[in-house]
């Protein structure tokens, strides 16, 4: 039996897996579900918290006191790291990527409500220097007496990942409860943590899914390479070989749009549609493009040679509130 790392319990789990029965009859093509990882709780909605429960829980095993972690201005996995720190009495630090006269709405209200020092940095700065901006924190804060934990954007590295290996896990026993099979998997990749879990669980128990990212952000020639590099960080806590090629990973680019967390009308207008549709919220930033482009490429007929699709909702909801002034009802 192969023994993956401790973890604390923070995530209300299993999520569910509900088939969207109107969104399916509406393509004409596959099947789809949805696993429903934006309840995982509420501050601690979506992907990110899975992944939180095993970064934490190494910050607590080196004795540490603080959190350090970065992301865009409305980052989920920032809102959340500020909750988790909060809940067990460590102060948090934000490198985020925007402007300090942001109006604190969605999750930057958040992380303002759980008392978050919040560093607000340019683009290039974070880009190009966003390790060196907290590893400066992190040596600050020692003389100040706190002891730092530094999470990466998004906690996609070896250890959080570990969150996704126990989702595929977990949806493995659901499709025994469901009496129905899986034959792809489709999630939003922003930072590549989430697919790398995913993936190595699908290694470990042989699962044949095919597994796929819509990207958001980069392309996937970046997150091939990134994927790979994270899961053989996890395989390095595990006693076991296992390697993995380039070629395993599935990446679709052509739908983060115009940019990162960067709105167009037609997909602010699909995920207005969705919700009139199947009453489920997506978010703008991953789910909205992610979903958004998996209909579209079922409409080309890319997706016509599955039964079952599962798409993991990775949450995100906050993330709309600031956006509320570009649709149009």
């Amino acid at each position: 039996m192969i023994r993956i790392p401790e973890r604390i319990y923070l995530a209300n789990l299993p999520t569910k897996i509900e088939k969207l029965d109107r969104l399916s009859k509406k393509l004409g093509g596959p099947d789809i579900f949805i696993k429903r990882d934006d309840q995982t709780g509420t501050e601690f909605s979506g992907n990110k918290v899975r992944k939180l429960e095993f970064s934490i829980k190494e910050a607590i095993d080196k004795e540490c006191n603080c959190i350090i972690t970065c992301g865009g201005v409305q980052s989920n996995h920032c809102r959340a790291t500020a909750a988790v720190a909060v809940k067990f009495g460590m102060k948090c630090c934000l490198v985020l990527r925007g402007n300090k006269n942001t109006e604190p709405d969605g999750n930057l209200f958040l992380d303002k409500l759980f008392g978050t020092e919040v560093l607000f940095v340019s683009d290039d700065e974070y880009y190009s220097h966003r390790m060196e901006i907290m590893e400066r924190i992190k040596k600050e804060n020692e003389k100040r007496g706190y002891t730092s934990y530094i999470i990466p954007v998004g906690a996609s590295d070896g250890i959080g990942s570990f969150g996704y290996y126990l989702a595929m896990q977990e949806i493995i026993e659901q499709e025994k409860e469901l009496h129905v099979h899986f034959d792809c998997i489709i999630l939003a990749v922003g930072s590549g943590g989430t697919y790398a879990g995913l993936l190595l669980a699908k290694k470990i128990f042989k699962h044949n899914a095919q597994i796929c990212g819509f990207s958001v952000c980069d392309d996937k020639v970046y997150f091939k390479k990134r994927i790979k590099e994270i899961f053989y960080e996890s395989v390095s806590y595990l006693d076991i070989s296992l390697t993995v090629s380039e070629d395993e990973i599935n990446i679709v680019d052509g739908y983060k749009g115009i940019g990162y967390a960067l709105s167009r009308k037609e997909e602010l207008q699909f995920i207005y549609d969705f919700a009139k549709l199947e009453g489920i919220i997506l978010d703008p930033v991953y789910t909205g493009k992610a979903m958004y482009g998996l209909t579209e490429e079922i409409r080309k007929g890319h997706f016509n040679n599955f039964k079952n699709i599962l798409f993991i909702h990775t949450g995100g909801l906050f993330g709309l509130f600031p956006q509320k002034k570009l649709f149009e009802f």
